[in-house]
């Protein structure tokens, strides 16, 4: 697909369907479009109309006398398709539809018409902005064309949004917060521009620093994720996600025809790609206050400075609700309060400086806090006073902060409390990019934001621990055994069936005898030894608790015949029809002391599997009572669901004897989540309980549906895993071998090893610079890849028992997989075994998989061996010696 140049760098603009009527769409954009100032040629047309806004209007597109870079459509519905068709005809590139009910209609084989839009649009190699979008702000160009009663001014965020209504919403806020915008998008229903190629564009725009979603629904998760995480390394992006309830989600889904899908799963996904979601508009503004400006993020501890008790003790119990920290104060940094303020000071954090406190107070304060380390960040806080003039100390403090020496090294906020009075120190505040908010509370909560946003982006450069791999063998045997279930139709799977599956990855599992009636059960019990457990067996009734369906503890035969009949008889009783395929009997598990969890694996209509862990029980609310996580998992992130599921209250981290290991429920869950993505037939799975004693982790109760499937198993994902398909040995020219495959976040100490034995002149051709250590944020994006849209595979061999990199390939390629950039790296003191040629073929034979058109490279003309390598391999060569580089080009 063509790129969004036309969309956001457009030269010249035509408005079908202007109108000479206020009111109307088309009068309103052609308006917006010359009283912005758009310096372009704008092309209004109309039937009836010889001008609209003073502007010569023509007739039908045909007479247009240029073809403009997009055209805006101001007309109803159904007049929209001949248009689009038009448009293609003219060669017109992007088109973007106002209209919002083209949904409603359906050509004349039932098509609906947004649909045939795309489909004569994609004919002609136009994009489509819409249908129902408000249209497009670009404040640099001077652009506005767009249905807005509100211009943005210039500004480093880019705004992208589903709701037109929420687009006017932020504007009017935007504008009287002084706050400007790189670019506003409108995206409507999404129907064929959508936020994937927006991120994708909008995180390379040298204006924009930031990055603002309003999200209803997302249409392709594999795509969105891909450009979110991408993005998410360059800016920072921000994202409200509407529809927290289920209401919501429907209506929702309502609002952009999107699928119904949990609020927790967006949740995750967000966190997953490195962004910061807040709860609301009102969240949001606070959240842009903060990030629309650079100032730096030091760490979790907070001081507050205050001359009011009682807001205070409202921003402290605001921080505290939300798992915030208050920083801890020396004694020295106290003693050096004392020395300037009054004895009654507060002499804790919250420092606070008295009703009667001045500017020179004021500063007192600050100052002795920026020259302590006993906290991260400083939160100001003024209420009115008659003694403290509000602009005046703000005056005073910024000129303080400013020529601070040590400014640098804390996060700065400021709440300064009421309207007419503070109002002017608030634009102050903001005019010298110090984030100013009128409430404790949203003081507080942007506060928490960066510090979310900021461990949310470490989980994108974090390096994993490895849990060990499963063997293809045992996935393989895991795969014959799903198979050979769904060829005898066993659809429905419950505890002693799975036990062989689980074993395939290592789980342990409590042995589970079936018995058809009371005796039978009572003699199963009298071999295995007491205490056991007796549960019913029925898929009908999916919470055995509703008729106390489990019996635990039994200790002789005749508890556990009367336990069985009692069970029996109660399922007759309450659930007469429902079907029973008999009991089952478990050994008593050591509970002294243990925790029992529930893990559930469940399809999202938008997402793809997800794992799901909470506590559980038969009331169980996946959206409020259980963490969500996307697989493929590694440990960091499976840590990191356990952490985040402990700090929302979804599961209890109790201070037992026999406390729950964090690293081995972690290995749990990345062994899960392994299990998911090599068997496709698990649509789903409950485990309830996980009873985990310390490191001992076993199944005791569990639940499956399987079903055929047949394709691409890693299509279903919402983000791409491991490709283990394409590792392979090679042999070298000294008849030793090597592993070629993709990189792994945890090769990143081999990857700095293998960096250091490259001498500096190998790195200064590959870099085309001087390159020093690399850090590990440099070296997590080496390893951290998505292998969605980049590939990179290293040579391994084992030395002494240990793996090390010696040579690795790289190809980048756009999001429209139509070009890509490679380069490759060989260990210096390894040259000349042919590991680069290997290399090179196998990132060759790896694009034209995937469909890359053309491979393009960039080296130096000292480079020889590269140059020569390209050459044999049959790409052009450009030798530009002025410049001091040399292209190489491969058509595939």
């Amino acid at each position: 697909m063509p790129d969004l140049k036309q969309l956001l760098r457009p030269e010249s603009i035509a408005v079908i369907g202007a109108s000479i009527h206020p009111d109307r769409a088309g009068h309103i954009v052609t308006r917006n479009l010359l009283e912005g100032g758009f310096n372009g040629p704008i092309m209004p047309v109309h039937p009836s109309y010889k001008s609209v806004c003073g502007i010569l209007a023509y007739k039908q597109i045909s007479e247009l006398p240029i073809t403009p870079d997009f055209a805006i459509l101001c007309t109803e519905a159904k007049k929209n398709i001949a248009i689009i068709e038009e448009l293609g005809e003219k060669g017109v590139r992007c088109a973007i539809i106002l209209s919002s009910d083209m949904n409603l209609y359906c050509n004349g084989i039932g098509e609906p018409l947004p649909y045939e839009a795309k489909r004569i649009a994609a004919k002609y190699n136009m994009r489509i902005l819409g249908p129902n979008s408000l249209g497009i702000i670009l404040p640099w160009i001077n652009l506005n064309a767009s249905f807005s009663p509100i211009n943005a001014n210039k500004g480093n965020i880019a705004f992208i949004s589903q709701s037109a209504a929420v687009c006017t919403t932020i504007l009017d806020w935007a504008n009287e917060k002084n706050i400007g915008f790189s670019a506003f998008v409108s995206l409507g229903d999404g129907l064929d521009i959508d936020f994937s190629e927006l991120l994708d564009t909008l995180c390379t725009d040298s204006k924009t620093e930031a990055i603002l979603l309003y999200i209803d629904s997302i249409k392709d998760a594999r795509q969105f994720m891909s450009a979110a995480r991408a993005a998410a390394r360059n800016r920072r992006i921000l994202v409200v996600k509407s529809g927290r309830s289920v209401a919501g989600s429907k209506a929702a889904q309502l609002h952009t025809n999107g699928q119904l899908s949990l609020d927790a799963v967006y949740d995750s996904a967000i966190r997953r790609a490195g962004m910061l979601r807040v709860s609301n508009t009102h969240e949001l503004f606070a959240a842009v206050e903060t990030l629309a400006h650079p100032i730096p993020f030091r760490g979790h501890r907070l001081a507050i400075v205050t001359n009011g008790g009682g807001p205070a003790i409202m921003a402290v119990d605001s921080l505290m609700q939300q798992g915030g920290k208050l920083a801890e104060f020396s004694e020295s940094l106290i003693q050096k309060l004392n020395k300037t303020l009054p004895e009654n000071w507060s002499h804790a954090n919250p420092i606070d400086i008295g009703g009667d406190a001045n500017d020179v107070r004021y500063c007192d304060a600050v100052n002795a806090l920026l020259d302590s380390d006993d906290c991260d960040a400083i939160l100001i806080m003024h209420s009115p006073s008659a003694v403290s003039n509000a602009t005046r100390t703000a005056e005073k403090l910024i000129s303080l902060i400013q020529n601070h020496k040590r400014k640098a090294k804390f996060t700065i906020l400021t709440n300064w409390s009421g309207e007419t009075s503070s109002k002017e120190a608030r634009l102050l505040f903001t005019q010298a990019g110090i984030p100013t908010y009128r409430t404790p509370e949203s003081s507080v909560s942007a506060f928490l934001h960066l510090v979310e946003y900021h461990r949310n982006q470490g989980l994108l450069i974090e390096t994993p621990v490895s849990s060990g791999h499963i063997s293809k063998h045992d996935a393989q045997m895991a795969r014959e055994w799903l198979e050979n279930c769904v060829t005898h139709n066993l659809t429905e799977l419950d505890t002693h069936e799975t036990q062989a599956l689980y074993s395939c990855y290592g789980f342990k599992t409590l042995d589970t005898w079936i018995t058809e009636d009371p005796v039978e059960t009572g003699y199963v019990a009298d071999k295995i030894g007491y205490p056991v457990a007796v549960k019913l067996r029925s898929p009908d009734i999916p919470h055995k608790s509703d008729i106390q369906g489990v019996v635990l503890n039994l200790n002789t035969n005749e508890e556990v015949i009367t336990a069985a009949q009692s069970i029996l008889d109660r399922v007759s009783l309450s659930y007469p029809s429902a079907r029973i395929s008999g009991l089952s009997v478990q050994k008593m598990a050591a509970r002294a002391g243990s925790q029992e969890l529930r893990i559930k694996v469940c399809q999202d209509p938008v997402f793809g599997p997800v794992i799901l862990l909470g506590e559980g029980g038969s009331e169980w609310d996946l959206n409020n009572n259980a963490a969500v996580a996307l697989p493929p998992l590694n440990m960091a992130l499976a840590e990191n669901l356990i952490k985040h599921a402990i700090k929302e209250n979804i599961i209890h981290n109790r201070n037992s004897p026999n406390k729950m290991s964090l690293f081995d429920l972690s290995a749990f869950l990345v062994r899960l989540s392994q299990m998911i993505l090599d068997c496709p037939e698990i649509v789903e799975l409950d485990i309830h309980p996980l009873l985990v004693s310390g490191m001992e982790l076993t199944i005791i109760d569990s639940s499956m549906k399987v079903q055929h499937f047949n394709g691409d198993i890693h299509k279903r994902l919402a983000i791409r895993p491991y490709p283990n398909e394409l590792e392979e040995f090679a042999q070298l020219k000294d008849g030793s071998s090597v592993l070629l495959r993709p990189i792994l976040p945890e090769d990143e100490p081999k990857h700095a090893s293998f960096i250091s034995q490259v001498s500096h002149d190998d790195l200064y051709k590959r870099f085309f610079s001087e390159v020093g250590e690399f850090n590990h944020e440099a070296l997590a994006n080496f390893t951290q890849i998505d292998y969605d849209r980049e590939m990179a595979f290293v040579a391994t061999k084992q030395i002494d028992g240990e793996e090390i990199i010696i040579a690795v390939v790289r190809a980048l390629s756009d999001p429209n997989h139509t070009n890509t950039e490679f380069a490759v790296l060989v260990r210096s003191d390894l040259k000349g075994l042919g590991l680069g040629k290997i290399l090179m073929e196998k990132i060759i034979r790896y694009c034209q998989s995937i469909g890359i058109k053309v491979m393009t490279g960039m080296t130096m003309p000292a480079n020889h061996g590269m140059i020569g390598l390209a050459q044999h391999l049959g790409f052009s060569v450009d030798i530009q010696m002025s410049d001091g580089v040399v292209d190489m080009f491969l058509e595939l």
